[in-house]
């Protein structure tokens, strides 16, 4: 997980709840929710791309070489989804098949920043400065981490 230590912590967690009905009562709850998780909108400060893990992890790879460091990333329990924080209305326009979008009207479960969960948990947690995955770079990183995979594949690499 990337983070940025304890203050990095309290900072994801401000920039996280702000977008709760209640961020007093987000934050109150999350904090003593034995699971670390909470529910929060989607569509107000950022949307979330859900993209296949076989898929996510070999993006996210992609994505990290080619910036310093992208925002947000999630993974769900066994690495089956990996969610990616896009600015937004991203997830109306999006057209990708195989991605799910979650944007306004949506709600998403995200793990307490900095907290083990031992479910849902951060990739890459948020910097709390509102650093989002440009859409158009995550596109990109999709098609070389696809075109990737494929060759793979045809080389005999992947799996079955």
């Amino acid at each position: 997980m990337t983070g940025t230590g304890a203050s990095g912590a309290r900072a994801a967690v401000e920039w996280l709840a702000a977008v709760a009905p209640d961020p007093d009562a987000c934050r109150w709850e999350w904090e003593r929710n034995p699971h670390g998780v909470a529910l929060l909108p989607a569509g107000r400060r950022w949307d979330v791309l859900i993209l296949p893990g076989e898929l996510g992890h070999p993006t996210l790879d992609v994505l990290t070489r080619l910036v310093d460091r992208p925002g947000p990333v999630l993974a769900d329990f066994g690495d089956a989804r990996i969610g990616f924080f896009v600015p937004p209305g991203t997830a109306a326009r999006w057209l990708g098949t195989g991605v799910r979008g979650a944007g306004t009207g949506t709600w998403i479960v995200v793990p307490y920043p900095g907290r083990a969960t031992g479910g849902v948990r951060w990739l890459v947690m948020p910097d709390g400065q509102g650093t989002l995955t440009d859409a158009s770079l995550l596109e990109l990183a999709m098609h070389e981490a696809a075109g990737d995979l494929a060759r793979a594949q045809t080389h005999g690499g992947g799996a079955s």
